[in-house]
């Protein structure tokens, strides 16, 4: 039987690495959206030729790999190259997530996605998981992990999906504003339902 597919998604500091971390010492196969994202950007892959076309040479390193802050700074100036970006690189994502998911042994995989709702990709999958914090334990959490100032992170939470309307698309939300041990029990719980679920649906 095809494995289902779990969307596992949250704002920056929730906690949604450690959470998926969990899932993975269940078994549970799970695939990364940015993973994916930088995937499809690899050299050799049509994309980064498609890439290099719209925006020159100068959104690449000398290593002939895609540079990141470069074409960043190009599509956060510019929303029309931002669109042009979207638009050609969300399918080919979409395609090598799929393709990874596929390959679950378990009887269901995560898709995990700091962007699920935003880039339109939990309609990939049959069920959502956000994983939830109070905004203060999000941007503490995030200046301990990254060393970024409360301001950056605040940008960050703004960029987001907003926490409602990350809320409204979950089936199940999983409030991480505890220890890692009751982390792990929880997910241990949600992985014994999540096994009894055909397709996804209780």
């Amino acid at each position: 039987m095809k494995p289902w597919i779990l969307g596992l998604t949250g704002g920056i500091g929730s906690g949604k690495s450690a959470v998926a971390q969990c899932f993975i010492e269940h078994g549970v196969h799970l695939v990364d959206a940015d993973h994916a994202a930088r995937w499809v950007v690899q050299p050799g892959r049509p994309a980064l030729s498609k890439i290099v076309e719209y925006f020159g040479s100068d959104v690449l390193q000398a290593d002939g790999q895609l540079d990141r802050s470069a074409l960043r700074a190009r599509i956060f100036a510019n929303t029309d190259d931002r669109r042009w970006l979207e638009t050609l690189l969300h399918p080919l994502i979409g395609q090598e997530i799929m393709q990874h998911l596929t390959r679950a042994e378990s009887p269901y995989a995560i898709l995990v996605s700091p962007l699920l709702i935003e880039s339109g990709q939990y309609k990939l999958t049959q069920r959502v998981l956000v994983v939830d914090a109070p905004e203060q334990l999000q941007i503490q959490r995030t200046i301990a992990r990254d060393q970024s100032s409360a301001e950056q992170v605040q940008a960050i939470l703004q960029a987001q999906a907003s926490r409602a309307e990350r809320l409204k698309h979950a089936h199940d939300v999983l409030l991480n504003d505890r220890d890692l041990h009751w982390l792990q029990a929880e997910v241990e719980r949600l992985h014994n339902f999540y096994l009894t679920l055909r397709g996804g649906q209780a």
